[in-house]
């Protein structure tokens, strides 16, 4: 995993979701991220020669696949992160992927074109959100934003603080999202999908969980306990 240096939630996310299997571990190097913004000093943080550096330290640790966890890809565009992911593998041979390439994925594999947004940003990055997946094929129907720009300060939402926006935007009978995604790395959503897919019947689907859904898919590796939602299991 590369993981943006500011996020105190990806990595023993990641570990609880994991549980006490022993047949996966999980590595990771940090490249400088603090701020989250629609500007030129805050897309310098997603450089590709930044990611490459931090996929070469990783090759050596012989690992089976290599992750950028960061969700930069959902307003940068996939392009973007198809092209990383192009470079990644082309330099260290080692399978690659990002949070926002698991996300389309994810999206195909549940057969989902709508869906509803919850996010730490600030509206326009999620304006730049619903546009870059509206060339994806993906429809934004609702979204929530809860207008936070430095990125430590995500991770001290309580999961308990997604709950309302989440039931708002799945509860609009206008919008009729087909799933809802809790879009950061460094946002603890993973702890309430289960039981908003209990309460509501759709995927939600939690960048931490994703990221490392794709993972395991890209290593082989059996699904996960189905209390982290129905795409892990």
């Amino acid at each position: 995993m590369i993981v943006p240096s500011s996020n105190t939630c990806l990595e023993p996310q990641t570990y609880r979701i994991l549980g006490d299997r022993t047949d996966v571990t999980v590595h990771s190097t940090r490249i400088g991220v603090t701020r989250i913004a629609l500007d030129s000093g805050s897309n310098q943080q997603f450089d590709f020669r930044t990611m490459l550096d931090a996929a070469e330290l990783l090759k050596t640790a012989e690992v089976d696949v290599l992750a950028w966890n960061g969700t930069a890809g959902s307003w940068l565009g996939a392009d973007h992160d198809r092209e990383m992911v192009r470079q990644i593998t082309a330099a260290t041979g080692i399978p690659a992927t990002t949070s926002t390439l698991a996300y389309l994925d994810a999206f195909a594999a549940f057969g989902i074109s709508r869906i509803g947004l919850v996010t730490p940003y600030t509206q326009d990055v999620n304006d730049a959100v619903i546009t870059s997946y509206r060339r994806e094929g993906i429809s934004i129907v609702g979204e929530r934003h809860l207008g936070l720009s430095v990125n430590e300060s995500f991770a001290r939402v309580d999961p308990a603080e997604l709950l309302a926006p989440s039931k708002e935007l799945l509860s609009d009978a206008g919008a009729q999202p087909q799933a809802l995604i809790y879009l950061c790395t460094n946002l603890y959503g993973a702890p309430v999908v289960a039981q908003m897919e209990s309460d509501h019947g759709v995927p939600v689907l939690d960048s931490v969980a994703v990221t490392l859904w794709k993972c395991l898919s890209m290593a082989g590796a059996a699904g996960l306990d189905p209390q982290w939602g129905r795409l892990l299991s």
